[in-house]
């Protein structure tokens, strides 16, 4: 399982590569001895996960930038970096923590695109997020909950006309 923040904290001062390859897991570099003992493979294995982190970078529009140290990031560029560094440990399932807020409509582009293609190519997401556009061009189903308890579960038009919902988080349910 991965996941993403509502507010991106990269690790500003190392490039948009390296933010992406502290996530590797399972790297026999990281026990010194092996640094020693299995050279070869610790440089074959590091080679590895920098193809890996590459391929990522590209596969979310960031490959361009992947030598920027991450502080210069946009908004939503930092967003899709977080999405790169979720994406390198492998996971199945990914939490998306409000990935549009703070968004520019031609990064929102690119991030809904990309979701889409790795939901495509076999990953599922948990989407937490109040920007119901989004919601609407990427849920099916939506879960709702209200007070730590799920309230419904049903496509987006169900769910945007029911009258819990509009309770739970209008007050009314006209």
């Amino acid at each position: 399982m991965g996941r993403t923040f509502q507010i991106p904290r990269p690790l500003g001062r190392m490039t948009v590569l390296e933010n992406v390859l502290v996530y590797a897991h399972d790297q026999p570099g990281e026990q010194l001895a092996r640094v020693f003992t299995t050279p070869r493979r610790v440089t074959a294995e590091e080679s590895r996960a920098r193809e890996r982190a590459q391929a990522i970078l590209h596969s979310v529009d960031l490959a361009h930038l992947a030598g920027a140290r991450a502080e210069t990031l946009s908004g939503g560029q930092k967003k899709l970096l977080e999405l790169a560094r979720a994406l390198m440990s492998d996971p199945r399932i990914i939490l998306l923590d409000e990935p549009g807020a703070g968004v520019n409509p031609t990064l929102m582009r690119s991030l809904v695109e990309t979701i889409r293609a790795l939901r495509a190519a076999g990953r599922t997401f948990l989407l937490i997020e109040h920007d119901m556009d989004l919601v609407t061009e990427l849920c099916d189903p939506v879960i709702v909950m209200a007070q730590g308890r799920k309230l419904m579960e049903a496509p987006f038009a169900e769910v945007r006309r029911d009258p819990r919902v509009l309770e739970a988080y209008l007050g009314t349910s006209r």
